[in-house]
């Protein structure tokens, strides 16, 4: 049984959802929480498993009567425990559209006895908010008819997300100590918070062993389908389901590298399941941070997710923007790391507990980077064409998070950092959250108070983003952000650089007592967009960011492979997260440093067929050269939603767009030739109108079609 010290295991299991409702089962559609390995299989509503067990077997029966057809002759019933019940073996599972898996089996032991299989049974499955169905069909090729019965067995515990999370045993079924009652086809549980409905018409339903059982005949060459449905309610849910349709276009991607448009389709269609919105307002989308994990509001992860997703229409910020300000602290809580102006880190709907001291309330405000991410945002929203009328009701709100992060910095000594108050959230508050993520080039873990690096450059940014906002809605104090961010620059460039046999470079963090935390990790390429560093520092940067030692793995490692405290399988230590090798190639393209834009984005691509284009959370940092493939991390989300917003942040970047829609320009920087060959891209959205741009194998840009009265800019040559 998985150890509760150790997360359960899910990187092999099937995914299939539309947030907030998912299926993780094994390959051949089946799941059983309680059986030996597990991981973490189940049908999960938010953060509440509705279904741990839900299994189809079969076996033949003796011809039906005819007074008496469609039922089990005495001798063959189906209530007799699992005597002669047969697993379906498995030959094929897939992907089938958001939402939509479909998995064939074989049925060994029915028809003729021949080598070549005769009957099989395909599981059509299909999640949407709040239900799951199955369509069941039995086919036959076999020369005579086929009589069999098919069983399903399903039942819930009713478990949160971080009992499953700790790797803890399921609860026994919730119908054995809740209420279970049975009709026609029909079985129920629930715990009056939640309640959980299994149908399947025809079906006869035995409520003591939690099964549902059809019994069929199925002539020569013809197929019976049979449905079953598992409808989830819950009244006071904090989350809920976006509105059906997305609120982004989605573009058409061709390029000489058949892999990016794959990955972009695969990507598109598992954000597109991703998009929810809180109970209390609906009408606001945002994208769930992951799967299983982290299925619901995460400040950090939804704001990274809308930004990397602008090139294709901003109503995705908006609603993310919107929803982060309407929970915006108001208070200081020490409990719940609230403080006036400060964005948010997540929300559950009740306490997350894990067992092993992780106590967060409800809503938890523990990171310290989310606020001036939220300001990037609103900046970056204005200048791909979110109208005024939609910003201006968020400009107090603006206010409010450039003053948390004065506040902030006056507390750090002129820097943002962070602690963990009560000794019961997050040790560290930034995107690298494990507690051992920040450590000296020997492996030491820095004690907290901690000062990232990024973060420093998220805070420089934002000042200058809300400076930028603030004189363009006839705002006061323009000139003092940019006072701000330029000391925050100085401070930055006196503390945090240091040097090794190699050469200078930006540390990582600022441990307690002010020294730099010098492990060579990804941190610093989240610099090089924020406009914090010089060209000379930026170069250093991105000669670091190439090393092998950084980047010779499938994306760029959190950390280089000299360093002490590296682990190619450490979550923040050592794996490769395509968000962030996504962060840094933007700023790569950017500066002007296509080379190692082209070897990070290369490796993310060699990674995304072994995953079948759906970008987990994270993957192993081996060397390309060690294993034929990226090593998967065990317990990493798949789909997650910076993941699969990188795929939009690698073409925008190949692309080379950087639009200004207030001052009516559109950049284009996307001369030389690209490392994915030619380059269309039809259908992205820029103030609310179409963009498209076509770039030739040389990388010159073949047309532009922008919105009118856009001024089009091309610039000097980047990839070569």
């Amino acid at each position: 049984m998985t150890s509760p010290q150790r997360q359960p295991l899910l990187h092999d299991l099937a995914v299939t959802l539309v947030a907030p409702t998912v299926v993780l089962s094994l390959p051949d559609g089946n799941l059983d929480a309680a059986a030996p390995g597990a991981g973490v299989q189940g049908l999960f509503h938010a953060d509440v498993r509705a279904v741990s067990l839900l299994r189809v077997t079969l076996r033949p029966v003796c011809e039906p009567s005819r007074e008496h057809a469609g039922t089990v002759r005495p001798g063959a019933g189906a209530a007799d425990g699992d005597e002669g019940w047969l697993p379906v073996v498995s030959v094929m599972n897939a992907a089938d559209g958001p939402g939509r898996s479909r998995f064939v089996g074989l049925a060994q032991a029915l028809g003729d006895a021949v080598p070549d299989p005769t009957v099989r049974i395909d599981r059509q499955r299909t999640v949407t908010p709040g239900l799951l169905t199955e369509q069941l069909t039995v086919r036959s090729t076999a020369t005579t008819p086929v009589h069999l019965a098919v069983r399903v067995e399903v039942a819930g515990d009713l478990v949160t997300l971080e009992h499953a999370k700790a790797g803890l045993a399921p609860r026994s079924p919730a119908g054995r100590t809740g209420e279970l009652s049975s009709g026609t086809g029909m079985l129920s549980w629930g715990d009056g918070t939640i309640a959980v409905t299994v149908s399947a018409p025809g079906a006869t339903p035995d409520a003591e062993h939690s099964t549902l059982t059809w019994t069929l005949t199925v002539e020569p060459g013809e197929s019976v389908d049979r449905h079953l449905a598992v409808e989830i309610t819950e009244p006071d849910a904090v989350v809920t389901a976006a509105a059906p349709r997305p609120t982004w276009r989605r573009p058409d991607v061709t390029a000489d590298d058949r892999r990016l448009p794959a990955l972009v389709a695969q990507s598109l269609d598992d954000l597109h399941s991703l998009r929810m919105a809180m109970a209390a307002a609906p009408g606001d989308t945002f994208l769930a941070a992951g799967v299983p994990w982290f299925f619901t509001l995460f400040g950090r992860d939804s704001l990274w997710a809308a930004r990397m997703l602008l090139p294709l229409g901003t109503d995705l910020a908006l609603g993310t923007l919107r929803t982060l300000a309407a929970q915006q602290g108001t208070r200081t809580d020490p409990a719940a790391e609230e403080e006036p102006g400060k964005i948010l880190h997540e929300v559950r709907r009740g306490v997350f507990d894990d067992g092993q001291g992780l106590h967060l309330p409800p809503v938890y405000y523990g990171t310290v980077d989310a606020t001036p991410l939220w300001i990037c945002l609103l900046h970056d929203a204005w200048r791909w064409g979110l109208p005024a009328d939609d910003i201006k009701p968020l400009l107090p709100a603006l206010v409010a998070a450039l003053d948390w992060i004065d506040a902030a910095a006056q507390a750090g000594g002129g820097f943002l950092s962070y602690v963990d108050h009560r000794g019961t959230g997050l040790a560290n508050q930034g995107w690298k959250d494990s507690a051992d993520a920040v450590r000296f080039a020997d492996g030491r873990l820095a004690e907290a108070p901690l000062a990232l690096a990024e973060v420093q450059g998220y805070a420089y940014e934002a000042a200058l983003a809300g400076a930028a906002l603030l004189d363009a809605f006839a705002l006061p104090d323009g000139a003092r952000w940019r006072t701000f961010a330029a000391g925050l620059a100085d401070r930055f460039r006196a503390r945090f650089w240091v040097s090794d046999q190699r050469g200078p470079y930006p540390a990582m963090a600022l441990d307690r007592s002010g020294r730099p935390v010098d492990a060579v990790a990804s941190n610093m390429g989240h610099l090089l967009a924020t406009g914090l560093l010089d060209a000379d520092e930026t170069a250093a940067v991105a000669a670091r960011l190439a090393a092998p030692d950084m980047s010779d793995a499938y994306g760029l490692r959190t950390m280089s492979s000299q360093s002490g405290g590296f682990g190619p399988l450490r979550y923040h230590c050592g794996a490769v997260w395509p968000h962030d090798t996504a962060i840094a190639v933007t700023g790569l393209a950017r500066s002007g440093h296509p080379d190692a834009a082209a070897g990070l984005i290369e490796g993310i691509l060699a990674a995304a067929p072994a995953f079948d284009y759906r970008l987990p959370e994270l993957w192993g940092g081996d060397a390309r050269t060690d294993t034929p493939a990226p090593v998967p991390y065990p317990a990493a989300c798949r789909p997650q939603a910076w993941s699969a917003a990188s795929a939009i942040a690698l073409m925008t970047a190949l692309a080379g767009l950087e639009p200004d829609v207030p001052a009516g320009r559109l950049h284009l920087r996307p001369t030389g030739s690209l490392p994915v060959g030619a380059l269309t891209i039809a259908g992205l959205t820029l103030a609310g109108e179409r963009l498209d741009v076509t770039i030739g194998s040389d990388g010159r840009t073949e047309s532009v079609s922008a919105p009118a009265g856009l001024i089009v800019e091309e610039h000097a040559a980047l990839w070569s």
